[in-house]
């Protein structure tokens, strides 16, 4: 079997049966040929129920992760929202504490609507995930490293613990895409990404997929809110998380080395009061990651002495780090979470997010020195 840097690399590259084209094709279509009594040839009918290029690039994420089946949607947030969606009326979640913030907004304006029952716990605290279950505690919802504040749960842990309850455990691996971590491998049922950060990775492309354990009746029921809400993943999009694929190893690779260049300067400056990155032996969950982990990745956050104001005086003179939203591209980021995540954000007021791109090191560690130097 490939190691997962071929299977990456060689991502749809069979040579296509009608031009022996190396690079897949893109079909644009949105309706395919049927026979009269509804019969499908082709093995398609419309774009919105499957179409070839999707196909395609779920069978190369699928592959990835170990999984024996992907969904691939529109954004990271239709892929959550439907696992979500999918689960009984009445089902209980356990949600780490900290999650991706459109999640726990999601959790806190919808989940009545959808009948769900949501508890929010830190991941990292075993005892307090078995002591949040209850008896419809339906799935668990995992996001390792977590955003913003890198944390690390133990994958295999909380499989067990879910597993014990009669329960599916969720893994949010948007951080860590499947070349640095295998939530499947470690007991997991289902990996959520947003394939608009690394698996995308150049910042031009939206997309979400959901990797399945088991081709199941979770699965079934993703996929079936999927055709039916119209959450699917145009072609063009498909085509280039697909294509992004092709290089996520080599990426990967380089966004390891920076963050941790970058993490270790941070670590050792005086105006920073804390580094948040698993690569770091001062993390508190370093061994842990050090173990279910391949590499530490690209993305980092660090809290800057003084608090909010001292941080956004930081972040307005960075130079080579752009301020934006959103991650896991070539060029370098930074964000005040707190700010983005608006009133009753839980993010520290000094905490400055980093995604670091694929600059050189020295550049970027130059242009961090002077900002705090202010």
């Amino acid at each position: 079997m490939s190691r997962i840097e071929t299977l990456a690399a060689r991502a749809g590259s069979r040579p296509d049966p009608a031009s022996g084209a190396l690079a897949p094709p893109l079909q644009l279509a949105t309706t395919f040929e049927h026979t009269p009594d509804g019969r499908l040839p082709h093995g398609f009918l419309y774009q919105r129920y499957d179409n070839p290029t999707q196909l395609e690039t779920e069978q190369v994420l699928a592959a990835l992760e170990g999984a024996r089946r992907a969904l691939l949607f529109p954004t990271g947030m239709a892929a959550g929202a439907t696992a979500l969606q999918a689960l009984p009326p009445g089902s209980h979640v356990l949600l780490c504490d900290d999650s991706y913030f459109s999640f726990r907004t999601l959790a806190a304006e919808q989940f009545p609507r959808w009948g769900l029952e949501c508890s929010i716990v830190d991941f990292t605290d075993l005892d307090a995930v078995r002591a949040a279950l209850r008896p419809n505690t339906a799935l668990l919802w995992a996001e390792t490293p977590s955003n913003p504040r890198l944390k690390v749960c133990d994958i295999a842990a909380l499989a067990a613990i879910a597993h014990g309850a009669g329960a599916r455990l969720l893994v949010d691996g948007t951080f860590a895409p499947p070349v640095i971590q295998q939530p499947l491998a470690l007991g997991a049922d289902i990996v959520l990404h947003s394939a608009t950060k690394y698996l995308g990775g150049h910042g031009d492309v939206m997309g979400g997929v959901l990797c399945f354990a088991e081709d199941g009746g979770h699965a079934a029921a993703c996929h079936r809110l999927r055709l039916l809400g119209g959450a699917t993943a145009s072609p063009f999009a498909a085509w280039m998380v697909l294509r992004g694929v092709r290089t996520l190893a080599a990426r990967m690779d380089w966004h390891c080395r920076n963050a941790r260049r970058v993490a270790e300067f941070l670590a050792a400056h005086p105006k920073v009061a804390a580094v948040h990155y698993p690569g770091l032996p001062s993390h508190p969950q370093h061994a842990l990651a050090a173990a279910q982990m391949r590499g530490f990745g690209g993305m980092l956050s660090f809290e800057v002495a003084g608090g909010r104001e001292a941080a956004l005086a930081v972040a307005a003179r960075l130079r080579l780090f752009t301020n934006a939203t959103s991650l896991g591209s070539t060029e370098s980021l930074v964000e005040h979470r707190a700010s983005i995540e608006g009133p009753g954000s839980p993010t520290p007021g000094g905490l400055l997010r980093l995604s670091v791109g694929l600059e050189h090191a020295d550049d970027l560690v130059a242009d961090l020195e002077q900002a705090l130097a202010g």
